[in-house]
């Protein structure tokens, strides 16, 4: 006996009446009162279609109406971007002791954003990068910097998720962060806010910077300064040093050596950073991780550092190395290295924010730094619980300015120090 021929007619239906179940959150009802979706015998309640999730609306038009910078104490700029859907990004456009100029910067680019989309972030980073003639350099590659940021908060904004959502998702729960502090009642100040992680500097003899032979006095009072440090933190904390580019290769190769019994987290921007080869061949010497990179610019500049195994830990400052686009390459060309991404950030919260973004959305982030987590700027500062913040849950970079807190705050002329050595006068780093 034959089988019976299959109602090719049934299963249509029986097929169509699950594609119907299985899509009615994707029907993009708009309101609870429209008609039932019927086929047949099969009818979804309009209250059903009303729960469902529904797809987010995608603008058709989105345009850049203006750019806005406020200079803001203590040293920095802040970017706005406002568009014609009453959503407006923010950045952070700035180097440090060049706010104006950085402001300038943002006003030759305005010409060729306003009018434009919004959303169409890497083709804006590589017009305004590719179509200056003289490429790159700390003020331009800011300026963009800032200027990504905020494009990348106005597209988060618009499609109602955080900016990480848009780079992959997030690869972990909280975001370890570390705080500046020089003295042992700084220490135990931020240690009483919940940080488990620090940096400091070497410390000064009789207020003097690093000499490019130093005595053993220097040598002495900075490692002792260091080990107090040390045995607040405990061994179960972190503690970093940054060598600030500013101690002479001869003298660091030394505290390098008399500082490793405490095992810092990381001996940072040992020497001036545009000497590799010196920082490749001082990397060498150590077994602590050497970190650098808050005054290199784009993934150009870091390849080097990888390349020639200068560094471990690299440090990208989102506001001056390219912006989140720039610093999720870099992130991943550190990955091919085994290096890890400690994103810089001796700036304001809009920088944090945009940091915890990368961080959030990256394998290989050891830690964030920071120096201010909001209060008095933003509507909801960042809170640290056991050394961590937690995952941000907002749109776009996931704050708002509190802009009844920053009036006071309005205009600064912060400028570089100038340092000289007390003996002779000669200029010195710092």
């Amino acid at each position: 006996m034959k089988p019976e021929k299959p109602d090719t007619n049934l299963e249509r239906r029986s097929l169509l009446k699950s594609a119907v179940v299985a899509t009615v959150g994707l029907a993009a009802s708009d309101n609870a009162s429209a008609a039932p979706v019927v086929d047949d015998d099969v009818t979804i309640p309009a209250e059903q279609q009303a729960a469902a999730p529904r797809r987010p609306a995608v603008r058709e038009s989105v345009k850049i109406t203006r750019l806005e910078t406020i200079l803001v104490k203590p040293r920095w700029l802040f970017l706005k971007i406002h568009t014609d859907a009453g959503i407006v990004g923010l950045g952070e456009p700035i180097t440090e002791g060049r706010a104006l100029t950085c402001a300038e910067a943002i006003r030759e680019i305005a010409p060729y954003l306003v009018g434009k989309d919004p959303r169409d972030v890497t083709h804006h980073w590589q017009a305004i990068y590719r179509h200056a003639f003289y490429r790159g350099g700390p003020i331009l590659t800011s300026a963009l910097s800032g200027i990504d940021q905020a494009l990348w908060d106005i597209k988060g904004k618009l499609l109602g998720v955080p900016v990480y959502e848009l780079l992959g998702g997030p690869t972990r729960k909280r975001i370890r962060v570390y705080a500046h502090a020089s003295t042992p009642e700084l220490v135990r100040e931020k240690r009483a806010q919940g940080f488990t992680a620090f940096k400091t500097a070497p410390a000064r003899l009789n207020g003097r910077y690093a000499r490019i032979v130093e005595n053993k006095a220097w040598i002495d009072n900075a490692v002792a300064k260091f080990a107090e440090l040390r045995s607040i933190v405990g061994n179960e904390g972190d503690i970093g040093i940054d060598f600030h580019g500013a101690v002479p290769a001869a003298t660091a190769k030394i505290l390098m050596k008399e500082l490793e019994q405490f095992q810092p987290f990381f001996y940072e921007e040992v020497i001036n950073c545009q000497d590799v080869n010196l920082m490749a061949e001082l990397a060498k010497t150590t077994h602590i991780p050497i970190a650098t990179g808050e005054r290199i610019f784009t993934k150009w500049g870091f390849r080097e550092i990888l390349e020639k195994g200068a560094a471990t830990i690299l440090q990208p400052d989102l506001c001056h190395a390219g912006g989140i686009s720039e610093v999720k390459i870099i992130a991943g060309m550190a990955e091919a290295y085994y290096a890890s991404i400690a994103p810089h950030n001796p700036l304001g919260p809009i920088s944090l924010a945009a940091g915890l973004q990368i961080a959030a959305s990256i394998p290989n982030f050891l830690c964030q730094e920071q120096v201010s987590l909001g209060e008095g700027y933003i509507k909801k500062p960042f809170t640290v619980r056991d050394g961590y913040v937690d995952l941000p849950t907002g749109p776009g970079l996931g704050i708002e300015l509190d802009e009844e807190a920053l009036r006071d705050k309005i205009g600064h002329d912060w400028r570089n120090p100038e340092t000289y050595d007390p003996d002779d006068g000669s200029v010195v780093d710092w």
